[in-house]
Formats: structure tokens, sequence, C-alpha cells
């Protein structure tokens, strides 16, 4: 039981560390993309000053509409007041987008949380990747999930709604059947042994044509 019990831990350790660094690699280079765009700032006056004094009005005009698509691109990034949060949610939603879902995110938590930055990268993480999972079975144009994170009272409360292809999905035991084999319910058992050391509360609803995942987690 004790060799069982070590390697398993050795295996979280290793998946959590390697989510982490991931979802760091990841929003360290949108925060690259947003400092490089205020380093060329000047840059675009001056162009756009050049033209000006040549008095070429429709050169300022595409000018102006490429900088409005460069800016919609900065200002898609998440900033929840909490960093590694922030880190998790754009890494995640940079990978969704690429697999064109539509993501809708309201989030806005402390700086400083008391659940480890381990525990809550791995109940977003595994929430994101399920209801990207879900997704990909729909046609593109109903793609969607909606994150929602705020503190109540003292309360961090998440949650994550999917679009599904319209049955309900089976409950096997406290747990939702998994299609994606062996890997996607360690995901889930993570996300419910972390609420239940944490004292919190978790409730998933299959209802027909969407999937709710809410967690409460206890901040004091």
């Amino acid at each position: 039981m004790g060799f069982f019990s070590k390697n398993l831990d050795k295996k979280i350790s290793s998946y959590q560390q390697e989510l982490i660094e991931t979802h760091y690699r990841e929003v360290d280079n949108m925060y690259r993309q947003i400092r490089g765009w205020r380093h060329d700032y000047r840059n675009h006056i001056q162009t756009m000053k050049a033209y000006a004094a040549a008095e070429d009005w429709d050169a300022i005009k595409r000018y102006l509409d490429l900088l409005d698509d460069d800016l919609t691109t900065v200002d898609t990034v998440i900033k929840t007041g909490n960093p590694m949060t922030d880190a998790i949610l754009n890494s995640k939603i940079s990978l969704a987008k690429s697999k064109n879902i539509q993501v809708i995110a309201d989030a806005d938590i402390p700086l400083t949380l008391k659940s480890s930055e381990i525990d809550l990268c791995c109940i977003i993480g595994n929430l994101f990747d399920n209801a990207i999972e879900a997704s990909l079975k729909l046609p593109e144009d109903r793609r969607m999930i909606r994150v929602y994170m705020d503190m109540r009272n003292t309360q961090l409360y998440i949650s994550f709604t999917n679009l599904t292809a319209g049955k309900k999905l089976k409950k096997e035991g406290k747990l939702f059947r998994s299609t994606k084999g062996k890997g996607h319910g360690f995901g889930l058992i993570r996300i419910d042994a972390i609420v239940e050391r944490l004292d919190g509360y978790i409730s998933c609803n299959s209802e027909d044509g969407a999937f709710t995942t809410e967690i409460l987690l206890p901040q004091v």
C-alpha cells in the first residue's frame, strides 16, 4: 500500500508540475506580446505622423485598422487579479480558441488565496480540459464554454458550463462517466479529492444541452 501510495504521489506531483510550467510559459508569452506592443507605441505614432504630413488619409485609416486588430488581441488576455489564475485561464482560453471554441470568461479574485496554486491549477486545468473535450463533439457554431470565478463572502466560487450534444451524461457514483478513458477519469478524481481535502463543495449538473460544474472553496 505504501509503495502504491508513493508511486501515485510521484505521478500526481509530476503531472502538477508539468501543468504549472505549461501555464506559466504560455501566459509569459502573452505578456511579452503586450510589452512588445507598448514598446512599439512610439514607432506607431511616428508612422502616423509621417502619413499625416503627407496627407495620406487612406494610409492612416489602414494603419489604424491594423492597430485596432492588434489591440483586440491584447484585450483578450484575462486579468483576474491573481497571477496563477491568469496563467491557467489564459493558456486554456488560447487552446480553446485554437479549436474554434468560443469562451466567455468573467473572473475577479484576490491576489492571494488560501488555496494553493497547485490545487487551483489542477482544478481549473481539468475543468477546462473536460469542457474542451465535450465541445469538440459539437459543430463549430455551437461550441461554447462559460467560466465564472468570484469571491462569495469567504469562499472562492468557480463555475464552468459547456454545451453538450444534447444527452444527459450518465453518473457513476459521485462522478459522471467519461468517454475519454483513463486520463480523463484521473482528472475528475483529482478535482473531487482536492475539493474534499479543502472542505469545499462541488456540484455537477447535466441537463439537456449543457453541463455545469460549480465549486466553492473556503478561503479562511
